[in-house]
């Protein structure tokens, strides 16, 4: 079993546990990486930024969190392309690159593999990703 199988398996919540196998299946087959645990996050490839102040790190190009109240995506360029999108999702709340999800029943996962794929998407013409 890899770390990140091992991870999942440890989320008490049954309905929660098995939306995270989902939301791995998806993430791993939009974005095309292998996933990695990074802590309690579950990431896919990998960018390097350096923002203007000097400021740099590698980061996920797509990840996501099996956390307590919420399944929570993380879009890296954030959502402002997306609001057609978005409109056909379902129920979900947003911060700047999260997407906060209660139970995957509550999206359309077709939606939401398109929304991920076009992240991908959209890092890959902007960063040099890799696995």
């Amino acid at each position: 079993m890899s770390d990140v199988e091992n991870f999942i398996s440890r989320v008490d919540n049954e309905a929660k546990r098995n939306d995270a196998l989902t939301l791995l299946t998806l993430l791993t087959k939009a974005s095309g990486y292998v996933a990695r645990l990074h802590g309690s996050i579950i990431g896919f490839g990998r960018y390097h930024y350096k923002y203007d102040s000097g400021r740099e790190g590698d980061a996920s190009v797509i990840a996501f969190s099996p956390r307590k109240q919420n399944l929570v995506v993380y879009i890296m360029p954030g959502f402002v392309k997306y609001d057609v999108l978005l409109a056909m999702l379902g129920k979900y709340k947003l911060g700047k690159s999260c997407l906060y999800i209660n139970k995957l029943d509550d999206i359309d996962l077709t939606v939401l593999a398109e929304i991920s794929r076009l992240s991908v998407q959209e890092m890959q013409s902007k960063y040099q990703c890799s696995e």
